[in-house]
């Protein structure tokens, strides 16, 4: 029987990291005709039109029987018009992130959208969200934390200080009959992570150091998480995203070829600390 040796990755998600490849990474691939006809995307913004770049008056409402009339509203550049397509998703996001620490973090990964050109986006304050998520759930069915307590628990080899290289392949399926770490809860519809995260794409998990001492043992690990902040066509056209004008925008600046905005990858990471004692039964 031989000592599994740290740190040492337990769980990798079938979605792999950096995956530039995935349907919602996709940038600047459709045309006007097939926004409008394939994905009905008519009304997008009330402040300008994208298609025709010009501002949008009281008597150039989409829904206005003078739409469309020659004479109003002022013409802009492709710039400009990106511009305050993109002001107007800021407005927009303040509907989803009405309250606490990560309420301003939407806004901030919009314009890194404008402004980054795809590189990726990292924040202290989204590791800190995913570390507070991991440790405070204490679902016995669902966390992956409580869940990796327990196969330590009762598969360490206490006389020999030691986790047997032979019951590896049990930590991993803790981790499957859990849940992994995502923003999907009640509260986060509305204090800005439901937003800007919500589900995941991908998620390493790392058990990067285990000591044993007597009776007690303590395990450092570490959750790698990336999610995409981009849409594909499924998402706009699911009638919970289509009926908001903040996704039809982020829509058309990011998959229109006159705009072709990219999406960027989310990166997360959060180290966790897990002790035990010997025969310790957790609930």
């Amino acid at each position: 029987m031989t000592a599994l040796r740290f740190p040492c990755r337990i769980f990798e998600t079938q979605k792999r990291m950096d995956d530039y490849s995935a349907k919602d990474m996709r940038y600047g691939d459709l045309t006007e005709s097939q926004l409008k006809n394939d994905f009905h995307l008519h009304d997008v913004s009330t402040r300008i039109d994208p298609y025709t770049l010009t501002e949008i008056t009281p008597l150039r409402q989409p829904h206005s029987r003078f739409y469309g009339s020659r004479g109003a509203g002022a013409k802009h550049s492709v710039a400009e018009c990106a511009a305050i397509l993109f002001d107007e998703m800021r407005h927009l996001s303040q509907a989803f992130a009405i309250y606490g620490p990560y309420k301003y973090l939407i806004e901030e990964m919009i314009t890194h959208m404008q402004q980054g050109e795809g590189a990726p986006f990292s924040s202290l304050s989204l590791d800190s969200a995913l570390k507070l998520q991991i440790i405070n759930d204490f679902s016995e069915e669902n966390s992956t934390r409580m869940l990796l307590q327990n196969i330590l628990n009762r598969n360490i080899d206490w006389d020999k200080g030691f986790f047997p290289t032979s019951n590896r392949e049990k930590l991993k399926e803790a981790i499957l009959s859990g849940k992994l770490p995502k923003f999907d809860r009640i509260q986060d519809t509305i204090n800005g992570l439901g937003i800007t995260v919500h589900d995941t794409w991908a998620t390493y998990i790392t058990i990067k150091s285990l000591y044993i001492h007597s009776n007690h043992y303590r395990a450092q690990v570490n959750y790698k998480v990336q999610d995409h902040f981009g849409l594909d066509a499924n998402d706009i056209l699911n009638d919970k995203f289509n009926l908001f004008r903040f996704f039809r925008i982020w829509f058309v600046l990011q998959r229109y070829n006159r705009f072709g905005f990219r999406p960027f990858i989310t990166e997360m990471d959060a180290t966790i600390n897990i002790n035990g004692i010997r025969n310790e039964s957790v609930r």
